[in-house]
């Protein structure tokens, strides 16, 4: 047994906060992060002063973080295209994992191991929204993931999710190489929550986790969005739905700019006080935080859930389907669910006359169709 899993049932987990604002207080300059061409680009720091990246995880380890995160969030070819080293993702994805393994063996003790996970964030293009296709994107999400399992983290976090289209992606491209290596590590899929309620393209959490329990990931949940206080919903859902341990790194409150420099509104304690509900009163497994979260954030977060232990959930998931905005339940409360069939490439004719001919639009129609004539779900079949 992964000795991961196994401490998500004795204990509250807690990962670290940001890497990129924590970069930021760094002052690196352009020369730091290897010319002008590479400046802003955290990945290349690998190669150029990873002595940047060490004191990060360095200062979430002094405060007791159980693990840090790898510096590989944009370490996809996609977004390495952006400073021509589209090339290079495989070695900085293998170098992020290395250093950080080093650094966490440091630390590590029999009594209180640490562990490295292998940061892969949503990149810089969107199936849903045709940016990118969704086989150029897992293609390039399966070259991140080969360096950072090589580079031997301990598991794999697919974070920040936008799209469930992306992350289905990203998740695909995991065990597909898991499938070719004969082993695995454990997976968290974290999706991100806008303040308006649902994912960037307008997927509810309730259709989210329908989507994505099916593949075999070992903890849902979230991170980044607006903070912890706008989290609490979607959070309760998830503890209350999913059958797996739940995660939650927030930001530390929605960023503004004072004094010209980007501000955080959350405090240490403010925001430890948001974490101790999430783990206290409804009993999510893994805790940490994302942007503008600092070691001082962190200290708070580990000495409040080392007073707590894991709240035991009677988590029910609810039989659904789910488009890539809402779930369907299966059962109905007064009525039989009711499955359109005409967009089924199998036994209609319109429908296989309308693919031949690349009608989109007209598809469409014929969805949209069914759905007036009160379908609660489609079986696509093409």
């Amino acid at each position: 047994m992964n000795s991961f899993l196994d401490a998500l049932k004795e204990r509250i987990v807690v990962f670290d906060g940001a890497m990129g604002t924590n970069l930021q207080t760094q002052n690196l300059t352009e020369e730091d992060y290897g010319g002008l061409q590479f400046e802003g680009c955290p990945e290349y720091l690998l190669i150029t002063k990873p002595e940047a990246i060490e004191k990060v995880h360095t200062a979430f380890f002094d405060v007791g973080c159980d693990v840090v995160e790898t510096n590989s969030f944009g370490g996809t070819p996609v977004v390495l295209v952006e400073y021509q080293i589209a090339h290079m993702a495989y070695e900085l994805n293998f170098k992020a994992a290395e250093l950080a393994k080093r650094i966490a063996a440091d630390y590590s003790t029999k009594d209180k191991p640490r562990w490295v996970s292998g940061s892969i964030g949503p990149g810089t293009k969107l199936p849903t929204l045709g940016h990118i296709t969704y086989r150029e994107l897992k293609s390039a999400y399966l070259e991140q993931v080969r360096g950072l399992v090589d580079g031997g983290v301990d598991l794999l976090q697919v974070e920040t999710c936008q799209d469930v289209l992306q992350t289905k992606a990203a998740l695909s491209a995991i065990f597909e190489y898991f499938e070719q290596i004969k082993r695995r590590v454990p997976v968290i899929a974290q999706v991100t929550i806008e303040i308006f309620g649902t994912m960037l393209n307008g997927t509810e959490i309730g259709a989210a986790l329908t989507a994505l329990e099916p593949f075999p990931i070992d903890v849902i949940g979230m991170n980044c969005g607006t903070g912890p206080k706008h989290m609490t919903e979607s959070i309760r859902y998830l503890c209350e739905n999913a059958p797996l341990p739940v995660s939650v790194l927030p930001n530390a409150g929605l960023p503004e700019v004072k004094d010209g420099e980007q501000h955080y509104d959350e405090t240490p304690e403010t925001f430890t006080a948001q974490i101790i509900h999430f783990a206290r009163d409804f009993g999510v497994n893994i805790v940490g935080g994302c942007c503008g979260t600092t070691p001082a954030h962190l200290k708070m977060v580990v000495e409040a859930m080392g007073r707590l232990t894991p709240k035991v959930r009677d988590a029910k998931l609810v039989p659904s389907a789910s488009s890539i905005y809402f779930q369907q339940p299966y059962v109905q409360d007064n009525s039989f669910l009711i499955v359109g069939e005409r967009v089924n490439a199998s036994g209609s004719k319109k429908m296989r006359d309308l693919l031949n001919a690349e009608d989109w639009d007209g598809l469409i129609k014929l969805a949209k169709d069914q759905e007036r004539e009160g379908a609660h779900i489609l079986d696509v079949n093409v």
